[in-house]
Formats: C-alpha cells, structure tokens, sequence
C-alpha cells in the first residue's frame, strides 16, 4: 500500500514528494545505521582476533605437552647386552642417573605337552570331561610328570560329547573356555598330535584328567599329570630367574615391569655369569633443540598478543584477557619449574640462557644454554618433563595452566568472546528495531504527503477553473 501511494505521489503537486520522504527517512536513521554496522564490523574483528590467539596459545601448550610426553626429551634406558635384555621406558619415568646391573640366570617358560598320534584329527576320540587344574610340577629328563602340586586357582571342567568328540572339537573347546591353556593341533607323518601350552611361571604348570563317559572311552589318552602314558611334557613351566644388583628374584613372565624403577625388562636370553649394565643416557641434543623450537614459537604467539594490543592498529587494544596473557607469557622466563631443586641448579628459563628482548620477544643465549645442558642436564631435563598442574613441576605444566587461565570462557579470552557475541547480539537487535521505526515513518510521512498532495491538486484544480472562466471573460469583452 505504501509504494503504491509513494509512487503515485507528487502527480498532485509536482513534488518529487518520494524523494522527499526517502531523504527524511535517510537523514533520521542512516547516520545510527551505518554507526551499528560500524560496530558489527568491529566486534566481528574482535571475535575473530580473539579466537585466533585462543588458537594460538592452546595449540602451543598441546604441542608442548606432546612432545614432552613422547619420551624425546627424557633420558632413555639402555642395556649393554640387548640380546640379553632390552629395555624401554614406562610412562611417567624419570631415569637420569640409572645405574643397575642385571645378570639373566633362567628365562620364565610356559608348560608345553604333546599327546600321541592320531591317525584322524576328525574322528571321535572319546566323551566324558576333561578337567584342567593349575599348580607346580616337577618333569624328569624325558618329559613325564613327576609331581605335581596343585594350586589355588579352580579346576576347569571341560565337556566332551557328540559335537566335540574329535581331536579337531576337543582343541576347540579347551580354547572356548579362555582358562589359560591354547589347544593347537600339529600333523605329521605319523598322523595328528594335540598340543597343550600354558602361560609362563612355575606355578603355571597344569594337569588334564579325563573321566571318561564309559559308552565312549578313549580320553585318558590325552591325560596330563603323573603316570600319564598317552602325552609327553616337552617344556616344564618356570620362573624367571634374575639377579639385580646381587639380590636373586624370580618372576613368573619374561616381560618384567617391577623390577627397576620406570623400566620395563625384556628378557631375551638366559645367560648365567654374563653381568649387564642398565643406565639411562640424556637427550641433551632434543633439550637444546626444543629451547630453541620454544622460544621461536613463543615469539610468534607474542608478535600476534602484540599486534592485537597495537594502540594505533590493534582490535584488542581494550581486552582484558588479551593484555593478561600477554603478561602471562612475559612472565613465563622467571617462574620456578623445578620445584624440587636444589641450591646451585637452575630453576628457570632464565638460568638456562632464556632472555627477554626490550620488544617482548625472547632469545637463546646459546652458550649459556650449552654450559647447562653440560653441567645441570638432568635438570634441564625435569624444566620439560610433562610434570603435573597440581605441582607445576615442568615448562609443559607451567604453559598450560598460562592457557587454561587465558582460554577460561569465566574471565579469559571465552569470556572476551563470550561478551563481544552478546554485543554483536544487541547492535543487530538495534538495527532491527532502527529498521522497524524508519518503515514507521516512512509509512507516517507518505499518508501526510499524500494528503498535501490531494490538497494541492484540489487547490490547482480551483486555480485551472477560475483561469479559463477569466479568459472567457476577458474573451467576452
């Protein structure tokens, strides 16, 4: 309805009256306009500035934490003889100074036993139960049992019947039942054998004892244990056998974590009288490298801190999370990351060649850096171990509380973003209610105008009429 009086507008008096209107309408709301898309721009700048340095310094503390929890910059175990053993290193160790020797006197074995041959591995065997029970044997020379002592694990009951009566269905259901035997079955000239194996340890050793279902015998063939006749221990179960720093010790696995401190063993061979050294050797190449990589990447984050916080350039000149992590990180070269030091060792970024230029940005003093990884590497070491929030111990650990603190959505960089949303919210809520009021009034102005034009109209009309009645008198004279 509006256009359509717009556009006709102005046929009464000649006015360009929709022009006229379109100018006051323009005059009172594109000056507030143009100010909240001003506004929009800049807070939409704010944003983006402020989720780039959320980015920025989470995605450093991420890199520093992995990189210190990939094990590169801890020292490393290491073994004289690895065909012997061979080491590596358990999460969360801390191994400088490692000095341990290891002599490898027995490796731990799993019972093995063989049964006779079987010309079919698919034919029936027998039916009844079978029943594993665990414990301690004694084997002689040619692989009988010669004892046996049960332990406190329960016995398993095994039932054999018409749909497992084979070889091939006895295998399978010692394998079902996951009681620490494995059933496999080896073939030959001489037809097909079942083969028992169990876990590794001494006290792993096993007996099968079949109680034979006497319309099908046959199972007492496949008995383990004493005065068995049908099957041969080809390996006893043992214990591993090691002796560290003189003091004998058994272990019932060749893969052994609780022996030394943050080193898992792997015993590869037994060799008696063959003493071997376990140390640590320190990544002091990876500790230089990384300073180096810190600092380059703490002066890039700073440039951007920085350039947001321009007084003449900046976005975020104003934000107060953003000059918080800006001095955060200003701080970072003086704060304490060897918690348990001692008096004499360095302790900061700072005492290990770490400066701070007059711009903000950092710079390795490589020769003091040097002269500490020389003399105090063990404690550069725990400057970039992965360390804990609760106790701050390491540089990772120190990064990142810097970046749970600026990323905060309650008082960091969340928050700035946070509240520069709602402003974006409430200017374009502004322009909204600007808009609405300008068609208001547009559609004010044009009924006032259309009414002045039918009047004028009206009023030109009267003016027509009484000119041509003047001509025709003056016509008539």
């Amino acid at each position: 309805m509006t256009d359509s009086i717009l556009n006709a507008l102005g046929t009464g008096s000649g006015i360009d009256t929709k022009s006229m209107i379109e100018s006051l309408v323009d005059a009172q709301f594109a000056a507030k306009d143009q100010q909240l898309s001003t506004r929009i721009d800049t807070l939409n700048t704010r944003i983006s500035g402020v989720s780039e340095l959320k980015s920025g310094i989470r995605g450093f503390a991420d890199a520093l934490n992995a990189l210190a929890e990939g094990g590169s910059l801890t020292s490393q175990p290491s073994s004289s003889d690895s065909a012997i053993v061979q080491v590596s290193t358990l999460p969360g160790a801390k191994l400088s100074g490692l000095d341990t020797s290891l002599e490898v006197q027995q490796l731990a074995k799993a019972q093995v036993v063989n049964s006779g041959a079987f010309a079919d591995s698919s034919a029936t065997v027998g039916k009844g139960t079978l029943t594993l029970t665990f414990g301690t044997a004694t084997v002689d020379a040619g692989g009988a049992m010669t004892g046996f002592t049960a332990g406190g694990a329960s016995a398993v009951d095994i039932t054999i019947d018409d749909s497992n009566s084979s070889l091939d269905g006895i295998a399978a259901a010692i394998n079902a039942k996951n009681a620490g035997v494995t059933a496999s079955i080896v073939s030959d000239a001489d037809g097909a054998r079942l083969i028992l194996k169990g876990q590794t340890g001494a006290e792993q050793a096993f007996t099968l004892t079949a109680t034979e279902d006497a319309t099908a015998p046959g199972l007492s063939a496949l008995n383990v244990g004493t005065g068995a006749s049908g099957t041969t221990v080809s390996t006893a179960a043992q214990d591993a056998l090691v002796t560290v720093d003189g003091v004998s010790l058994k272990r019932s696995t060749n893969q052994v974590k609780d022996l030394i401190a943050g080193v898992q063993l792997d015993l590869r061979s037994a060799s008696p009288g063959t003493t071997v050294t376990i140390g640590s050797s320190l990544p002091t190449a990876n500790l230089r490298q990384a300073v180096v990589n810190f600092v380059d990447t703490y002066n890039s984050l700073m440039a951007s801190v920085q350039s947001h916080l321009d007084p003449k350039t900046g976005d975020l000149t104003s934000d107060t999370a953003t000059k918080s992590l800006r001095q955060s990180l200003s701080q970072l070269t003086v704060v304490n990351l060897v918690n348990d030091g001692v008096a004499g060792e360095p302790s900061t970024l700072a005492e290990i060649g770490v400066g701070t230029n007059r711009d903000g940005t950092l710079s390795v003093n490589t020769d003091v850096l040097d002269k500490m990884l020389t003399s105090h590497a063990d404690t550069v070491e725990k400057m970039f171990s992965p360390g804990l929030l609760s106790t701050g111990d390491g540089l990772p650990a120190a990064l990142e509380a810097i970046a749970t603190r600026a990323t905060s959505s309650f008082f960091g960089l969340g928050a700035s973003e946070k509240l520069y949303n709602s402003q974006i919210d409430d200017a374009t809520e502004a322009q909204e209610e600007a808009a609405a009021d300008a068609t208001q009034m547009r559609e004010r102005l044009t009924q006032q105008f259309a009414s002045m034009d039918a009047k004028v109209a009206a009023y030109k009309s009267t003016q027509t009429f009484l000119e041509n009645q003047i001509e025709a008198w003056n016509a008539d004279s």
